[in-house]
């Protein structure tokens, strides 16, 4: 059974945790996923004293972050608008990396022969496409974006080293990155131990 919206939001939530401010994270302050920068954005000063900082994020609660969510990350992206398997997959990877998120996925039908403009926005010609790659491959695209989604976690740490904790825990196995990008793939198509190792090698 599909989820609604409201119950993807919710994990994405509870898989974002609560309060961190890593200064290895671009991201900066972030409380349930929802970013310091996102806050300013939307002018989000829940103390009132006339700036949006570290204490406006530490105040967000968890109901204010998934209606950030829906409304920013899910609504006005247009993702409700893609094939309702592709919901949980790219709405999860939007609240992650925002606008690639889409192009990811703008770049995989491409490939699989539904091409569309690299933009990162959804338009009525991206959304087509998806329908016709679904339509024609419906047991693939799923999987597809997932594994799509994990190399682009790859690709983040070999060009940035300090992104390599997010891919690569200290014990040397899978990362959170890479983790929850397997979360939305089909069990056969996750790395194993030693893939991951192989995979990782040149980061030393």
């Amino acid at each position: 059974m599909m989820q609604c919206v409201e119950e993807i939001a919710t994990e994405i939530v509870r898989r974002e945790g609560g309060y961190v401010d890593d200064p290895d994270d671009p991201g900066g302050a972030t409380n349930f996923g929802v970013t310091i920068h996102t806050m300013r954005r939307l002018g989000l000063d829940l103390d009132r004293d006339g700036d949006v900082d570290a204490a406006d994020v530490k105040r967000l609660s968890r109901a204010q972050a998934i209606d950030i969510f829906i409304n920013h990350y899910f609504e006005r992206p247009r993702i409700g608008e893609l094939p309702q398997a592709l919901h949980a997959t790219v709405f999860d990877m939007y609240v992650n990396a925002g606008g690639n998120a889409i192009k990811i996925l703008q770049r995989l039908l491409t490939e699989m022969g539904h091409p569309c403009v690299v933009d990162g926005a959804l338009g009525p010609q991206s959304i087509g496409a998806a329908h016709a790659a679904w339509d024609a491959a419906p047991g693939h695209i799923v999987d597809a974006y997932g594994i799509a989604r994990r190399n682009y976690y790859f690709r983040i740490a070999d060009r940035r080293p300090a992104s390599r904790k997010y891919a690569r825990t200290r014990a040397g196995g899978k990362g959170g990155w890479i983790k929850r990008a397997e979360e939305f793939i089909a069990p056969r198509f996750h790395m194993s131990a030693a893939q991951f190792q192989a995979r990782i090698a040149t980061w030393g």
